[in-house]
């Protein structure tokens, strides 16, 4: 059906759900109409209607800058904490001034005199979005030893009670592939360590899918030339040469693909101070499935992350937040650590626990959504490449790089080091990098997440 067809239709009815349709649902609602986006014909319909959640039409105007419509009364919006702090980060940008250095005039001149109003003057506006801003920032993320506590010591922001007072505490990563750890919180997860916290790394599925037969058929060749695997890896090895290095679809050789991407995650955990022991790989059933497309989460895998979290009962939880990665997975790990927080609600270690959502290779979080800033020094940064690099499968040849071509670990270090130059241009202090996070308390999550 085409373009024409469409629009010739008498109503048109245009459904979109998740955080990864918000540009493309914006271009099409508030873009020029262009043939590039053929959704923006729709702005000629007579009777067209956009039904979206609230991730799909979270780059909107009317949710990203609603002040630009009008006074946020009249839109049944009122000038809460984060949408008072998203304002003036928007203001600061704009007119490229350090938060502390916006006036009355920059404010009345974007339209903002409707916040100028709620808080009398710029002056107290912008102590209120710079403290905002300045509380996220923290290097302690799981606390300090209160036995090392000294007087006149800095304070540990943005955790909460009864947590917050717990130490050292049971911190648990959630990484959906077997390197989404060390890229997305490489940083954080050594400062974690190296405060003495309890810290466990769950990798939710194998990551064999993104194992190339040539990284294969290399182990095949040291273990047949080494004489480790002379058997079963000599004729493995004998039948991919024939085949040209092309290995057939098989239940083995999945298996050694999922074996390489662990022994990669034990040594990137090991350059961060995770012990093997404190190391799980859950395998969840879901990944199994033929196509990437054809999988479904299920109540086997619902259980296997549940009965995990039962048995650590963590007080951190930190998870995948990226539903911008090309092959999905993420948004079904997602799905999984829901429902199994949904089960575990009225226990209690649940009800104390705290989660972190992280972002990954493909998306960052907008600042104005980041409620834990750790800031990293030039050592940690060299450090968390060091865990990267040991997974070697995803260097060079990585095959679900997306459109972008850097490597991961350029990816991460462009990232935090841009977040930290963005803090630092609103007048915050300066830092080599920053890796962000956004807090959701475990029923909170359950009850809003528009996955």
């Amino acid at each position: 059906m085409g373009v024409r067809s469409i629009l010739n239709a008498r109503r048109t009815v245009l459904m979109a759900w998740g955080q990864h349709k918000a540009d493309i649902v914006r271009a099409a609602l508030e873009g020029e109409v262009d043939s590039r986006v053929t959704a923006s014909f729709l702005q000629e319909h007579a009777n067209a209607l956009f039904v979206l959640d609230a991730a799909a039409a979270g780059a909107l105007t009317r949710h990203r800058t609603p002040w630009l419509l009008g006074p946020l009364a009249e839109q049944g919006l009122a000038w809460d904490e984060r949408m008072t702090r998203r304002a003036i980060l928007w203001l600061s940008q704009l007119r490229s001034k350090a938060i502390l250095k916006l006036t009355d005039d920059d404010y009345n001149e974007a339209g903002l005199q409707d916040l100028l109003r709620a808080h009398g003057s710029a002056y107290e506006a912008n102590l209120i979005g710079f403290y905002q801003l300045q509380h996220t920032i923290t290097g302690w993320p799981g606390g300090r030893d209160p036995a090392r506590t000294k007087p006149g010591d800095a304070p540990v922001r943005s955790l909460r009670a009864p947590s917050a007072n717990v130490f050292p505490k049971r911190v648990l990563v959630l990484s959906p592939h077997p390197d989404d750890d060390v890229i997305s919180m490489g940083g954080t997860l050594c400062r974690l360590v190296d405060h003495g916290h309890e810290v466990h790394i769950a990798y939710e599925v194998s990551g064999a899918g993104a194992v190339s037969d040539e990284a294969v058929w290399r182990m095949l060749a040291f273990a047949a030339d080494s004489g480790l695997g002379a058997g079963e890896a000599g004729r493995a090895w004998r039948d991919a040469h024939e085949r040209g290095r092309e290995l057939p679809v098989t239940a083995d050789v999945q298996k050694w693909k999922a074996l390489i991407r662990r022994h990669e995650a034990v040594a990137g955990a090991r350059v961060c101070g995770v012990p093997e022991a404190r190391l799980h790989f859950l395998d969840l059933p879901f990944y199994a499935a033929a196509t990437p497309r054809s999988r479904k989460y299920s109540e086997a895998d619902v259980a296997a992350l549940h009965g995990l979290l039962a048995r650590l009962q963590p007080h951190l939880i930190y998870a995948a937040g990226d539903l911008d990665d090309p092959h999905g997975t993420h948004r079904l790990c997602l799905h999984v650590l829901r429902d199994a927080l949904a089960r575990a609600a009225d226990e209690p270690w649940c009800r104390a626990a705290e989660l972190w959502l992280y972002r990954g290779a493909w998306a960052e979080w907008p600042l104005d959504e980041i409620d834990l800033a750790v800031p990293l020094s030039p050592q940690e940064v060299l450090r968390r490449r060091r865990a990267i690099l040991q997974h070697e499968t995803q260097k060079d040849q990585a095959l679900f790089l997306g459109e972008d071509r850097r490597e991961f670990w350029q990816r991460t270090e462009d990232r935090s080091r841009r977040l930290a130059q963005a803090y630092n241009t609103l007048g915050l202090a300066e830092y080599e990098a920053i890796e962000a996070f956004r807090r959701y308390a475990p029923g909170e999550f359950v009850r809003t997440a528009a996955l």
